[in-house]
C-alpha cells in the first residue's frame, strides 16, 4: 500500500483578489455582453477570495501569441515545480529527515496547461540532482482530474515496487490560457474560477514511511477507481486554436455531478466493503461553489467534511489537477484525522471522467 508522506506547494507571487479579477473581466467582456453586470456575480457567489498568477494581472489584457505563452509556461512551470519539490522533500512540518533526490525512483508529472517535449520531468532531471535511473511518467490532458490520476498510478506503482519512493508534481498555469479576444461566457465564467498553481506529493510503501513522519496519523491509499462517462467529450476541455487553448466548460457539470457521481462512489466504496457512512474525510477537488454543492447534495456530506476543498477554493480559486494536491496538504496540516478513520479522495476531469481514492489513517508503529 501507498502512503502520503509529505506535500509541497508553489503559489506564483502575483496574488489577485475577487474585486479586482471581477473588474478586469467588466473591462474584456462589457462589449460583447450587455448584462454584463448580471454575469459578474459569478465573481461575488463564487466564495473564491484570491487567486495567483505568473503575470502580473495588466499582462492579460493584451493578446499574446501562443508561442510566447507556451514558453512562458516552460520557464515558469520549471520554476515552480522545482521549487514545489524541494518543500515537498525538506518540509519538517511533515518530514523528520529530508529525502535524498537520489532516492525517488519515479517521477510523474501532470498538467493539462502547456506543452513540452521533452515533457517537464525531463527538464528537471537536469536541475535537480535525481537519479538518472529514475522513472519518468508525464501525464497530460487529464484537466481538474490529473492530480488525483496521478496520485493513483502512483499507488500503482508502489503496490508493484513496496519500497519505492515516488514523487507525483502537478503544474498548471491556467491563466496563461486566457485569450482576450475569445469573448464567449465560457471564457468570462472561467475568469472568475482558474488560477495558478504547482504542488509535489510524496508517496512511499510502508517499509520506509513511520520512520521518517512528524504526522500523527498517515493516510494510506488502499484502492483507487477511474471512470469515464460514455459520450460526454464536450463538458469540459480545449478546443485548439491559432491563439492557444480555449476553454470549453459546461454549465451542465454540476447536474452531471449529482445525477452520476453518487452511483459511482457507491460502487467503489461497496467494493471495499465500506458505505458513504463509514467515511469521517472527503478531499475533494472542489471545481468551484456549484460543483461543491452537488458534492454536498449528492454524496450526503456535511458541510465540515469539506472544509480543506473549501478552503482551498477561497484562497487559491481552482488550479485544475493541482486543486486537490493543495487540499491535501490543507487537510494534513490543519485538521487530523484518528487512526482508523476512512477517507475518499476525488476530482472530476475531461472526458468526463472521475478519478477515486480511499484512503485509511493509520499511527506511527
Amino acid at each position: 500500500m501507498a502512503y502520503i508522506l509529505s506535500v509541497g506547494t508553489s503559489p506564483p507571487h502575483h496574488h489577485v483578489d475577487q474585486q479586482t479579477a471581477a473588474a478586469f473581466a467588466k473591462s474584456q467582456f462589457k462589449r460583447s455582453f450587455k448584462d454584463i453586470d448580471r454575469l459578474l456575480r459569478a465573481f461575488d457567489h463564487g466564495e473564491i477570495q484570491s487567486r495567483q498568477f505568473v503575470k502580473p494581472i495588466e499582462w492579460y489584457q493584451e493578446h499574446h501569441t501562443f508561442q510566447e505563452k507556451n514558453n512562458i509556461y516552460l520557464e515558469k512551470a520549471l520554476s515552480h515545480a522545482k521549487e514545489a519539490i524541494d518543500y515537498c522533500l525538506h518540509d519538517t512540518t511533515f518530514l523528520k529527515m529530508p529525502i535524498p533526490y537520489e532516492e525517488i525512483d519515479a517521477l510523474f508529472f501532470i498538467s493539462s496547461t502547456g506543452l513540452s517535449t521533452p515533457s517537464l520531468d525531463a527538464k528537471l532531471m537536469n536541475v535537480l540532482p535525481f537519479s538518472p535511473y529514475t522513472k519518468r511518467v508525464p501525464i497530460w490532458g487529464l484537466g481538474c482530474g490529473g492530480g488525483a490520476a496521478g496520485l493513483s498510478r502512483a499507488f500503482e506503482y508502489i503496490k508493484a515496487y513496496p519500497e519505492a519512493k515516488v514523487l507525483v508534481v502537478a503544474c498548471e498555469l491556467c491563466s496563461l490560457t486566457f485569450q482576450p479576444q475569445d469573448q464567449s461566457k465560457s471564457n468570462l465564467i472561467g475568469t472568475s474560477l482558474f488560477g495558478d498553481g504547482t504542488a509535489a506529493v510524496l508517496l512511499t510503501g510502508e517499509k520506509t514511511v513511520f520512520e521518517n513522519t512528524r504526522l500523527k496519523t498517515v493516510p494510506k491509499v488502499i484502492g483507487t477507481q477511474s471512470v469515464t462517462m460514455k459520450d460526454s467529450e464536450d463538458v469540459m476541455g480545449w478546443e485548439f486554436t491559432n491563439d492557444g487553448f480555449r476553454v470549453i466548460f459546461s454549465r451542465d457539470i454540476p447536474s452531471i455531478i449529482s445525477g452520476w457521481l453518487k452511483e459511482q462512489v457507491d460502487q467503489f466504496l461497496k467494493k471495499h466493503g465500506c458505505s458513504k457512512d463509514d467515511l469521517s474525510v472527503f478531499l475533494a477537488h472542489p471545481g468551484g461553489k456549484k460543483v461543491i454543492d452537488a458534492y454536498l447534495e449528492s454524496l450526503s456530506l456535511q458541510e465540515e467534511q469539506l472544509f480543506s476543498s473549501k478552503e482551498v477554493l477561497r484562497t487559491h480559486g481552482n488550479m485544475s489537477s493541482v486543486t486537490v494536491l493543495y487540499v491535501i496538504k490543507h487537510f494534513l496540516e490543519h485538521q487530523e484525522a484518528e487512526a482508523g478513520e476512512i477517507g475518499l479522495c476525488g476530482a472530476l476531469g475531461p472526458g468526463f471522467s472521475s478519478e477515486l481514492l480511499l484512503m485509511k489513517w493509520e499511527g506511527g508503529l
